[in-house]
């Protein structure tokens, strides 16, 4: 016991939970739904049972919004779910994905079985389809001769293209005995090879009413057939796997008509597009004869023996004229001979050498008077920016303002009032002349 792992209930529900969703996944169950409550939340809950046995069920809201039909007690269902278990209370429960009436449902997970397998096989590739002739000129149909789809077609090709042809092989295309007819009705439409195309299908109705169009038998038949086919069942929200097996599909008998028929009005208009593009390759092609005809007599004309003598007198003219362009451009040349050489002479002559020496001489002194003007100019700028940078510096400037310069009996500057004592002699110097002085006393600030 002490080695044992003891599992809490929560933990057990969540293994088997586990276990039941990942082993058994989803699964198909009929049965007559009971308990059924529709919770405010949106959700469903309701058991399914048999004469046997019952389980509990969930389908919440997000899944049963699609449902088309309305769960009653007592009602035969088929539904989609997978195997779950609620945890709070350890019930073992459906999860339903999908739900739909017991035999509609039946009817319709036999069309997905069937439609999965024949895709396998390669029933339903493109490179199996075959091409819909464009020149049509008889079509056959495989449908009730008495249904309205028969009426529908006829009614339409007779409007669009009257000329075209129709063979019409009567089959049932409701009930059990359906499927064998059409089957054998394509077979002998093949066998015949009579018609070009084929249209099989009916009017609208129920998933019953169209079954027949979802037999294997019937499936095989199309894929099988050496002509052409186009499946036109029910209305354009229809869809049977003889749609998928056949060459092409028609939304309505009535829009397969029209595909395989042509507008006399369609075919008008390309009859005289056609009319005109002949007349313009006619015109085109007189209009080439007509100039290889004149290239041919340009030609014919140029291997003339006269052609040919009036070619070579027009290059013994031009070969003429241009050897008198030789002579004269040659007696030119002798002619300007003597000039040329007295042109040269004269500019090597020494006369000419001496005149142009003359006059680099006078341009060289016209050019250094210039320079000498210049340089004097500028040395006489020169002077007087310093005299004037002098002038603020001299001691007479300073003088004129009124100063003056004292100098003792030698001469010298008294810069200090201790170079000199009293009864010296001194001169002042101003700006008009020189004082001379004697010093009486002095006297430190």
């Amino acid at each position: 016991m002490a080695q044992q792992h003891i599992l809490q209930v929560s933990e057990l529900t969540k293994k088997v939970r586990f276990i039941l969703e990942s082993e058994l996944n989803t699964v198909w169950l009929c049965g007559e739904i009971s308990n059924f409550v529709a919770a405010s939340s949106g959700h469903w809950y309701l058991s399914l049972k048999d004469q046997k046995s019952q389980v509990r069920c969930a389908m919440f809201k997000g899944n049963n919004r699609r449902v088309r039909l309305k769960p009653t007690n007592g009602q035969q269902v088929l539904v989609r779910a997978k195997v779950s278990l609620y945890e709070p209370r350890g019930d073992f429960q459906l999860i339903i994905e999908q739900m739909e009436p017991a035999g509609e449902g039946l009817l319709r997970q036999q069309y997905q079985q069937l439609k999965n397998k024949l895709n396998i096989e390669g029933l339903f590739d493109l490179q199996h389809k075959q091409q819909i002739p464009e020149a049509i000129k008889c079509v056959g149909i495989i449908t009730s001769p008495t249904g309205a789809a028969v009426k529908d077609i006829l009614t339409v090709l007779k409007r669009r293209n009257p000329l075209l042809q129709v063979t019409i092989y009567p089959a049932l295309v409701q009930g059990e005995q359906a499927k064998f007819d059409i089957a054998q009705a394509i077979n002998i439409a093949n066998a015949r090879e009579e018609v070009d195309v084929l249209i099989i299908g009916r009017g609208g109705g129920s998933l019953e009413d169209l079954w027949a169009f979802n037999e294997e038998v019937v499936a095989r038949a199309i894929f099988q057939s050496n002509i052409p086919t186009i499946s036109a069942v029910g209305h354009e929200i229809d869809t049977a796997l003889s749609d998928y097996v056949a060459d092409l599909r028609a939304a309505t008998p009535s829009a397969a008509a029209e595909l395989i028929s042509t507008d006399i009005k369609d075919t008008h208009d390309k009859l005289q597009a056609m009319q005109l593009r002949i007349n313009n390759a006619i015109s085109h092609k007189l209009r080439y004869s007509r100039k290889q005809l004149e290239n041919a007599q340009q030609r014919l004309q140029q291997v003339h023996p006269e052609q040919k003598l009036q070619s070579k007198q027009q290059k013994s003219d031009e070969l003429n004229l241009r050897l008198q362009k030789i002579i004269g451009r040659e007696i030119h040349r002798f002619k300007q001979q003597p000039l040329y050489l007295q042109q040269r002479l004269l500019q090597a002559s020494p006369e000419n050498n001496i005149k142009q020496k003359q006059g680099d001489i006078m341009q060289l002194e016209r050019r250094l008077v210039v320079a000498q003007q210049r340089m004097a100019k500028n040395k006489a700028e020169r002077f007087a920016l310093l005299c004037e940078q002098l002038n603020l510096v001299s001691p007479l400037a300073t003088i004129a303002r009124g100063y003056g310069v004292v100098r003792n009996d030698k001469g010298k500057i008294v810069k200090q009032i201790n170079k000199v004592k009293a009864n010296d002699a001194i001169n002042i110097e101003v700006s008009d002349g020189v004082i001379n002085a004697k010093v009486i006393a002095t006297q430190v600030r």
